[in-house]
């Protein structure tokens, strides 16, 4: 039977993990097998770049952290070598880096993740990786409503340039016409 003071250890750790997971907008599961130490040092480095708590915890505390933060349903997906990311400001930073990861190492799988406070699947966790960064979407929502402006202005343009090759062709009709009637 464990000590009253490693209890107490562990009963933090899922207390500290509950509070991460409940303040995070997103977080992913992954079983982390078949990942060099080389390739696992530049994860971690992206995950910090990136503001994500990226760390592997014992499969127990991780399901006793999500049970307690409202997503019980991830226990389910705790088993072999799990690690959890958990992202406070940016929902699909932490599934972008891990399904770059994903497909790069054939062992390194996505389980799953949470979002909007609802437990995902790991197709779930794919698309939301495959959804452009923020300045991506802001440049087509910028490009989708330039591009009628534009069409607009080409084509009142397009209309000024026709009347304008007119015009001095009429203009010069017009006094040879008024010149003799004057008489």
């Amino acid at each position: 039977m464990p000590s009253a003071k490693i209890l107490a250890k562990k009963q933090n750790d899922v207390a500290v993990l509950a509070e991460k997971v409940k303040n995070a907008t997103a977080g992913v599961l992954v079983n982390y097998q078949g990942i060099t130490v080389d390739d696992d040092t530049k994860l971690r480095a992206e995950m910090r770049a990136a503001g994500v708590d990226y760390k592997v915890y014992k499969n127990s505390i991780t399901g006793r952290a999500c049970e307690e933060a409202g997503y019980g349903e991830m226990k389910q997906y705790l088993e072999g070598m799990t690690a959890f990311a958990v992202s406070a400001e940016d929902p699909v930073a932490a599934a972008k880096i891990l399904k770059k990861y994903a497909d790069k190492i054939e062992t390194f799988e996505i389980k799953a993740g949470f979002i909007d406070n609802g437990v995902i699947d790991a197709a779930a966790v794919n698309a939301l990786a495959d959804i452009p960064s923020r300045e991506g979407l802001i440049c087509k929502l910028l490009g989708s409503i330039q591009s009628p402006l534009y069409k607009l202005a080409y084509g009142l343009q397009a209309i000024i340039d026709k009347s304008g090759e007119e015009v001095p062709a009429a203009a010069e009709e017009a006094p040879a016409e008024e010149a003799p009637a004057a008489e």
